[in-house]
């Protein structure tokens, strides 16, 4: 088993594994992760993902790893199929923001009740920074995400796969009007779904005073939703009139972050609409 303390461990256990099965029987892999909301004293867990992973599924898989304790078993995993996938999620209803959650609590419950443990962390809503925090952000921060890379992971002892970049374009402005900011980093399919932090355990520069502020600092920014794709044509030289062409699409290492106040705006809006009919909260 392994001991969990500093928060670069704890944020290893924040991402969940998403496999899913469309009606067309095409297989998907992506990344979730739990967030936590609290409202006067009561806490409420949910699963992020991109609407683009659940979209069109039937069936989905959610691995976990199991615990002993206050501790993780490394290498032991719990896998739940849940079917009907894709109408157990709330998704966000702009077309242009790439962003479903999933309440966790009946989830969790059902996985006690069949006397399995699992262990996880979750992000909590205080780790997402105000409009006073993110202009204190400078144009290039350095940032790092969490997640299943396509499909990566460690499979001995199935934890995820850590990868750094920078911003791309500054954190504190909207990316072509949108909540969203783009990073600088190798993205893949399997990483939609990752949160992406400021994590700096040593210090950062303060750029209003111009200085190196020696305290650590960790932000949760959003959520890693889609990476920009480059057309590259080749060009197949055969002795005929026409010249067939074979479509590539390049990977230009930008990706796409919606910003974790989304998260927090659609849970508030289902709080209040759903909490009168949704068995999570009339169980007590």
């Amino acid at each position: 088993m392994m001991e969990v303390n500093s928060i670069a461990e704890q944020l290893l256990f924040t991402t969940v594994r998403i496999e899913t099965v469309t009606h067309e029987a095409e297989k998907r892999i992506g990344t979730g992760f739990l967030f936590s909301y609290k409202i006067e004293d009561k806490k409420y867990l949910f699963l992020v993902t991109c609407k683009h992973i659940i979209n069109n599924t039937k069936d989905g898989y959610l691995t976990f790893i199991k615990a002993r304790g206050e501790k993780p078993i490394l290498g032991e995993s719990h896998k739940l199929r849940i079917n009907n996938f894709e109408n157990r999620w709330t998704k966000h209803t702009s077309d242009k923001i790439d962003v479903a959650i999933l309440p966790f609590d009946l989830i969790l419950r059902h996985i006690s009740n069949q006397g399995i443990q699992i262990f996880f962390k979750a992000i909590p809503y205080t780790l997402v920074p105000s409009d006073e925090k993110l202009r204190e952000l400078d144009a290039i921060e350095d940032v790092l995400f969490i997640g299943y890379p396509a499909g990566l992971y460690d499979q001995k002892n199935l934890i995820p796969i850590i990868r750094k970049g920078v911003t791309a374009t500054p954190v504190y402005l909207d990316f072509n009007g949108e909540k969203q900011f783009l990073i600088d980093a190798s993205v893949f399919p399997g990483s939609s779904g990752s949160p992406v932090f400021i994590y700096e355990p040593f210090g950062y520069f303060d750029k209003k005073n111009k200085a190196l502020v020696l305290s650590r600092r960790i932000f949760f920014l959003g959520v890693l939703s889609a990476v920009f794709k480059m057309p590259d044509t080749g060009e197949i030289i055969i002795p005929t009139r026409e010249t067939p062409f074979v479509k590539i699409n390049q990977l230009v290492d930008i990706g796409v972050v919606f910003k974790a106040k989304i998260i927090i705006e659609m849970i508030q809006k289902f709080l209040k609409e759903v909490k009168n009919v949704h068995p999570l909260f009339n169980n007590g």
